[in-house]
């Protein structure tokens, strides 16, 4: 079975990363199969805009400094073969995770933000001649369109908002493939 993970991260007021979310999934059926879910020591003191969404208290966060939690998540990754990272606006991620430059990289903006692929953008939106929507093209406001659910609203945890960018993808319905080529970021190899 082919596995690819959706990764999310939430940064602080320093641009540090504080918090790292994963769902790993199903190539083929792009059902979850797992998550992990990360909360950086000492960077979440810091505080972020999302701080209140960190969630300390469940007990599926694990706290711990950032190159011990890349490294868990590393081995967690490889356990279940995954080499493709998928990401809503993958470039921000991709770049505050350099240490995973070894991943093949790609967006799931890449489709959901463009009226050629997603058909629940409506045919009265504002859209640059690319396809791609001016704006409202976050996870929450294209959430909202897949699901038909305009009350719908983001939460701002990184395992959970992983798990949302995985609905996208199951809901939007292209194969892997169809994403295109990876990113090739600075430090990427």
């Amino acid at each position: 079975m082919d596995k690819f993970a959706v990764i999310d991260t939430e940064t602080n007021w320093n641009d540090e990363v504080m918090s790292i979310g994963i769902a790993v999934a199903d190539a083929g059926t792009k059902n979850k199969i797992d998550s992990l879910y990360y909360i950086i020591d000492p960077e979440y003191r810091v505080g972020g805009m999302y701080s209140g969404e960190l969630r300390l208290d469940e007990e599926a966060a694990h706290i711990t400094g950032r190159k011990q939690a890349l490294k868990e998540i590393r081995e967690w990754l490889n356990a279940y073969g995954v080499r493709k990272l998928f990401a809503y606006n993958a470039s921000f991620d991709c770049r505050h995770l350099p240490e995973y430059s070894e991943y093949e990289w790609y967006d799931i903006m890449r489709l959901a933000a463009y009226r050629q692929y997603n058909p629940a953008i409506p045919g009265s939106a504002d859209c640059y001649k690319t396809g791609r929507l001016k704006r409202g093209y976050g996870v929450e406001d294209v959430l909202r369109m897949l699901r038909k659910n305009s009350k719908y609203s983001e939460t701002h945890n990184a395992v959970l908002d992983a798990q949302d960018e995985l609905e996208i993808m199951q809901l939007l319905g292209y194969e892997i493939k169809e994403y295109g080529i990876a990113l090739v970021m600075a430090g990427n190899k």
